[in-house]
């Protein structure tokens, strides 16, 4: 592991990068100049593309959503999921089109996809039209990249293969003015076999307390009222901190900020889950009572393949404690069916964890192997259709359990911060209960950006309707 010295990057180079988002903000004065960022993937990534057009929009960039308008285009890619990969090619290839119309666009992919050195060699060879190409690693150096690209009409393919860095002040445009998510560590330690996180995100690296409690209250002084503590495993923060703080020490300090009204956290790793952690979101107020604890399988056999760490004994004794601790509690997990060596038997075994937790819902996907990691090189036991079969089951016995529990909210008042306009029905507004139940109810705009109470009139699997009160 590097030392905290070489992970920092140094604010004189920070202060360099920003001066040429002055020097490409000069190439383009006198023009309106557009950029295109299209995200794959999790909330970390989401908080890297809102990076991505922070200084964009310091080098003189308007945000769009229509790619013909745009003259940078950057996919930010994930490298979690096959099917992501291959919807991130398919969006490249199409972009012949435009790149042939308007030559002078670049276009550019860069995030954990490009974190691996044979995609990067591909796009390279197969993509001539792609201008940019660079990982999660030179994220900080993007505005030496494109004024490279700007000034010597050339092709810039950046791949570096180290433990990732940590750059702060970076400029951020946010996708939201009422919640806002917080990095406040990156990378992983785990090592789980079927996960390509640590080889494209690097080693843990905390950020210093002060500077997340800096980026906090400058949120809270723009008016945003909720804020999610992201990392790939935020129970592991401060653990690299030479003055160790640990998670809970650092929700406790955010809470602390005048104008942050809830805080969320994700994702968390069952071994590191402490009872620390668990009194601070059952005595915290300002903590959302909410909770995304990855099981993936329920089986001790595959879990140990997995390299998960804990067995399915000790995660159900943690999840009752939090249930003691904390009644009512939303519980969110992550489950693969169908990873190598699983066979029916062991796949009971999540079904099982499933009836016992009784999960609010799920976030569950068939195994995808990913190159690179152990897991790609060992052999299935069930074939394609047993897996889908068998994902099919799970589905329906966790609808089931979603459907009851969001009946149980019906006829009780609870208070929603308001996020929006509703997708379906512009007539009514959407918002989420402190556990993060999505909400719909009819309201004037206004409210938006508040916490309203409302009452549920009607439960459905995925969502509740409401009324004000």
């Amino acid at each position: 592991m590097a030392s905290r010295e070489e992970v920092i990057i140094k604010k004189e180079e920070i202060e360099n990068q920003k001066q040429i988002m002055q020097l490409v903000k000069n190439i383009n004065s006198g023009y309106e100049k557009y950029a295109f960022v299209e995200t794959y993937g999790c909330a970390q990534n989401v908080n890297d593309s809102e990076r991505l057009l922070g200084m964009l929009d310091t080098m003189g960039y308007k945000k769009t959503l229509d790619k013909e308008k745009a003259d940078v285009i950057l996919y930010n890619t994930c490298a979690v999921r096959e099917n992501a990969e291959l919807k991130v090619f398919g969006n490249i290839g199409a972009l012949k089109a435009i790149k042939r119309a308007k030559p002078h666009v670049v276009i550019g992919v860069c995030g954990c996809m490009m974190q691996q050195e044979y995609i990067a060699e591909k796009i390279k060879k197969r993509y001539k039209h792609v201008d940019i190409v660079f990982g999660t690693h030179s994220l900080y150096r993007f505005p030496e990249i494109l004024y490279n690209v700007l000034n010597e009409n050339k092709r810039i393919i950046e791949f570096k293969n180290c433990d990732g860095f940590i750059a702060e002040d970076l400029p951020i445009k946010r996708n939201s003015d009422i919640s806002a998510g917080i990095s406040v560590m990156y990378g992983c330690n785990n090592f789980c076999t079927y996960c390509i996180v640590p080889y494209v995100r690097g080693r843990e690296r905390s950020r210093e307390i002060e500077e997340v409690i800096k980026e906090a209250t400058h949120l809270a002084k723009s008016g945003i009222k909720e804020v999610t503590l992201l990392g790939q495993n935020v129970n592991s923060y401060g653990k690299d901190l030479e003055n160790y703080y640990d998670f809970a020490d650092l929700i406790d300090a955010v809470s602390k900020i005048d104008g942050i009204e809830r805080i969320r956290f994700m994702t968390s790793h069952p071994k590191d889950l402490s009872d620390k952690l668990i009194d601070t979101i059952a005595n915290n107020k300002k903590v959302c009572k909410q909770l995304h604890l990855p099981i993936q399988c329920g089986s001790n056999k595959i879990l140990k393949i997995m390299n998960r760490k804990y067995t399915k004994e000790e995660y159900l004794e943690k999840i009752m404690k939090v249930k003691e601790k904390i009644p009512g509690i939303t519980l969110t997990t992550d489950i693969i069916v169908g990873f190598p060596g699983e066979d029916n038997e062991d796949f009971e075994h999540t079904l099982d964890v499933l009836k016992k937790v009784r999960y609010d819902s799920v976030f569950s996907f068939i195994y995808s192997k990913r190159p690179g990691t152990p897991a790609a090189v060992m052999d299935d036991v069930l074939s394609p259709e047993e897996k889908k079969a068998n994902f099919d089951r799970m589905l329906e016995v966790q609808n089931v359990i979603s459907a009851e529990i969001n009946q149980t909210y019906d006829g009780k008042e609870y208070e929603i911060l308001v996020e929006g306009e509703s997708k379906t029905n512009k007539e009514f507004l959407t918002g989420r209960t402190d556990g993060g139940k999505i909400v719909n109810f009819k309201g004037e705009k206004e409210l938006i950006g508040k916490i309203v109470k409302v009452k549920i009139i009607k439960a459905h699997t995925w969502s509740l309707s409401g009324e004000l009160v």
